[in-house]
């Protein structure tokens, strides 16, 4: 049984925002701001995805379509719209 996050109020959350940070970062637990008794917003700690690659451009690597001569002209069947 998972157990629920616990919350505070967004009064409670200003007066204290940098402590619950902490606390925040500290535990590894989220923590919920609620509105008028219902919840609004979550905080929790970072975690960056385990597929996120350190060089963004290694994602599109070998995504690309090559072709061997682009400038050459291309004849009515070789368009797969108009099969």
């Amino acid at each position: 049984m998972a157990i629920a996050p616990r919350q505070v109020s967004k009064s409670q959350f200003k007066a204290q925002a940098l402590a619950l940070f902490r606390e925040i970062e500290t535990s590894g637990e989220p923590l919920v701001i609620t509105d008028h008794g219902r919840p609004a917003l979550e905080v929790r700690p970072y975690r960056p995805l385990q597929n996120d690659a350190a060089d963004p451009l290694d994602a599109l690597r070998g995504s690309v379509t090559y072709f061997d001569q682009p400038f050459e002209p291309v004849s009515e069947g070789d368009w797969e719209a108009l099969a």
